[in-house]
């Protein structure tokens, strides 16, 4: 999703640069991805963090999720893959942000996320309210009072606050994108294509291990 351009999601597909032949070119700098500056903090030094900025209302979020989850379930154990939800405004997508950390804190990422992304872009629920999470909760099998507690939960509004400052902070123009490190931030538009944005973060993994 742009965030010039939020309300109308386009395919960042078309607008791509000529697709990363991954097995024979190396990933480039200011071309396959691009570094930031200041580097951005990082929550171990022990571990290379690798970050996916998405929003549930963006439509290659979603098309992306089976992909990314497959991916990240076999980083090595040196890697720490965070899901960080972003708004582009005030409203609902703030919303989205603290009931993505909502599931987290209740250990329901695996269960729910991707059941928000289904309702959302299938079933057309635009999760506005709090009941809108209230009703979400009770159609899949999770306790509508906890599901909202947590929603409105001061933790969920810190996190989302948190995520919106390290968003700002890795200056990405769309979603999803991929931070690496606190150093690097690649996407489909630069890679190519989501996918290939894989094969480029692998490759920032393999350059913050060497320096470490």
């Amino acid at each position: 999703m742009d965030r010039r351009q939020f309300s109308k999601i386009t395919a960042v597909s078309l607008a791509a640069p000529p697709a990363l032949a991954a097995a024979r070119e190396r990933p480039v700098e200011r071309k396959h991805y691009v570094a930031v500056l200041p580097r951005q903090p990082t929550l171990d030094p022990k571990q290379v963090e690798v970050l996916e900025f998405f929003a549930y209302g963006c439509e290659h979020c979603h098309a992306f999720e089976p992909t990314i989850d497959a991916w990240q379930k076999k980083l090595p154990a040196d890697v720490r893959f965070r899901r960080i939800p972003v708004a582009f405004r005030e409203g609902p997508m703030v919303m989205h942000q603290k009931l993505f950390f909502a599931i987290e804190t209740l250990g329901l990422v695996q269960q729910l996320h991707g059941k928000v992304f289904t309702a959302m872009h299938l079933e057309r629920r635009r999760f506005q309210t709090p009941e809108d999470v209230a009703d979400f909760g009770a159609k899949n099998g999770v306790d509508p009072a906890v599901l909202v507690g947590a929603l409105n939960s001061f933790s969920a509004a810190t996190k989302a606050k948190e995520a919106t400052l390290l968003a700002t902070g890795y200056k990405f123009q769309g979603t999803p994108s991929i931070g690496v490190n606190g150093r690097w931030l690649t996407s489909g538009l630069m890679a190519g294509s989501n996918e290939k944005s894989l094969a480029v973060a692998e490759h920032l993994i393999g350059l913050a291990k060497q320096s470490a």
